[in-house]
């Protein structure tokens, strides 16, 4: 093994050192494939000895920049031949870099690798909720958030867990530092779309992945992926035009029209429009069946334990609702200005 020119680069962006980057820091640390150097990129200069005395650890300071552009400026600093990201609120599974060498060496063809990010058992209630929201089928993309087999090749993932090979990275141009979030769906646009490379989902490659601990916070993270969404279904929609990302947008367009109903036949007194009102009242209780239908996944197919999995329904349905608030002031947005909040 040479510290020169490790196999690996794992790249971790974040503002400043806390608790969750001295958890995953063992982690990371523990790794079956010890090939590899760890690149911790914050605002300002830190100090790496304060944390371990492990040489393979180094940090950059970045200033107050988004998390793509630490990103970017972390792979230009590498040394590795595959360029590993991964949140510093994330740690992985011990063979996660294993898993993933073991691909690259068999298959010259795969430019990248994802795998899901599971919540951690030992996370607080309502982070559970929260995370709970996103692992019903029903509610969006599980296998991003549970092992969900088989392996197959996807053409959007998130950077929480995505491994390059450095020339396929940098062969993109790295990513697009104009946008955060959305850095992870632009970067694979490119490499997928653009450059012709394969990005392989495997279900063994996982990490965990805290989730936010309250709803406000929750509905921030979920408002920010349905904003730049619907901005790349104007500017990006080879990835983006699914009728999954709209479904939350058709929702709160329904709720607007429950809502004039209700204003302009029944709060006036005025004639009703039975036919209207009819489909209202169906679409209602579709909604209602949908939520029964995801708490009964949850509980039964995901094993959350009944507090959690009741707990996550409200959690559903604010997310779709801000969510897809978010999502059609996106679609109206020509340019958007980078955020670097969490």
């Amino acid at each position: 093994m040479s510290f020169d020119a490790p196999l690996f680069s794992i790249i971790i962006p974040f503002k400043a050192p806390g608790p969750y980057l001295q958890e995953s820091l063992p982690h990371l640390l523990a790794l079956a494939e010890t090939d590899f150097e760890i690149i911790l990129v914050a605002d300002d200069a830190m100090d790496v000895a304060a944390l371990t005395a492990d040489p393979r650890v180094r940090a950059l300071a970045s200033g107050p920049v988004s998390p793509a552009v630490k990103r970017d400026l972390g792979s230009v600093s590498a040394l590795g031949t595959y360029l590993a990201f991964i949140d510093d609120d994330a740690y992985p599974d011990r063979g996660w870099l294993s898993v993933a060498r073991a691909v690259f060496e068999a298959s010259p063809e795969v430019s990248a690798v994802g795998g899901p990010a599971e919540t951690p058992p030992d996370d607080p209630f309502w982070a559970r909720a929260s995370g709970a929201v996103f692992l019903s089928r029903l509610t969006g993309f599980p296998e991003r958030y549970r092992p969900t087999p088989p392996r197959r090749f996807v053409d959007d993932w998130p950077t929480v867990n995505l491994i390059v090979r450095r020339d396929a990275f940098f062969a993109v141009g790295g990513f697009d530092t104009a946008c955060w979030p959305g850095e992870d769906t632009k970067f694979c646009l490119d490499l997928v779309h653009k450059k012709g490379g394969r990005i392989l989902y495997l279900p063994e490659l996982f990490v965990w992945h805290h989730r936010r601990p309250g709803l406000a916070k929750h509905l921030r993270q979920v408002g920010n992926y349905g904003l730049h969404r619907g901005h790349f279904v104007r500017v990006h929609p080879e990835t983006s035009r699914r009728p999954c990302y709209f479904a939350p947008a058709a929702w709160v367009l329904f709720l607007a029209v429950a809502l004039a109903y209700g204003f302009f036949y029944v709060a006036d007194g005025a004639s009703p429009a039975p036919i209207l009102g009819t489909l209202l009242s169906l679409g209602f209780g579709a909604y209602g069946l949908f939520l029964l239908a995801v708490f009964l996944e949850l509980r039964l197919m995901r094993q959350e334990s009944p507090a959690v999995a009741l707990a996550a329904i409200p959690y559903v349905a604010l997310t779709h609702l801000w969510y897809g608030l978010r999502f059609l002031y996106g679609l109206t947005r020509k340019t958007l200005t980078s955020s670097l909040g969490r």
